[in-house]
């Protein structure tokens, strides 16, 4: 019986140290991707005001660091977060890449919105609270 319960406080005591570690993992690349984005959508919505004239070179550059930053962080999250949710988030940026490149900002900045719904709902989705327990 005193096997059993210890057996049982171990397997509890792995799987929270698991979800925090996942947990703070998925809110950092969350707020990392989610900045860059709205670094993104500022420099977006300049040009699209024509308020400041930031060439396409730079935009393209910026969206490339992000890109570039979903790619690091997809892998550690496809362990475990659903593919499909993943699967939004990239398809999304690859449909904002499409719209920076042929410079049609407007729609560039409804996908990036979307790509931060999604975001957001994917770090909500997997947070720890009694809510998603039950």
């Amino acid at each position: 019986m005193k096997k059993e319960a210890i057996i049982c406080i171990i397997i509890v005591i792995v799987i929270s140290a698991g979800n925090i570690i996942t947990q703070r993992y998925t809110k950092e690349s969350v707020e990392t991707l989610s900045s860059g984005l709205e670094t993104l959508k500022t420099d977006l919505n300049n040009e699209l005001d024509n308020k400041e004239k930031k060439s396409n070179e730079k935009i393209l550059e910026q969206i490339k660091i992000v890109e570039e930053n979903w790619q690091s962080r997809h892998d550690k999250l496809a362990y475990y977060i659903e593919h499909d949710e993943l699967e939004k988030v990239e398809n999304n940026l690859t449909a904002l890449d499409s719209f920076i490149q042929t410079e049609e900002y407007a729609d560039a900045i409804k996908e990036l919105d979307e790509s931060v719904f999604v975001l957001k709902h994917i770090q909500e989705k997997y947070a720890f609270n009694l809510k998603n327990i039950f």
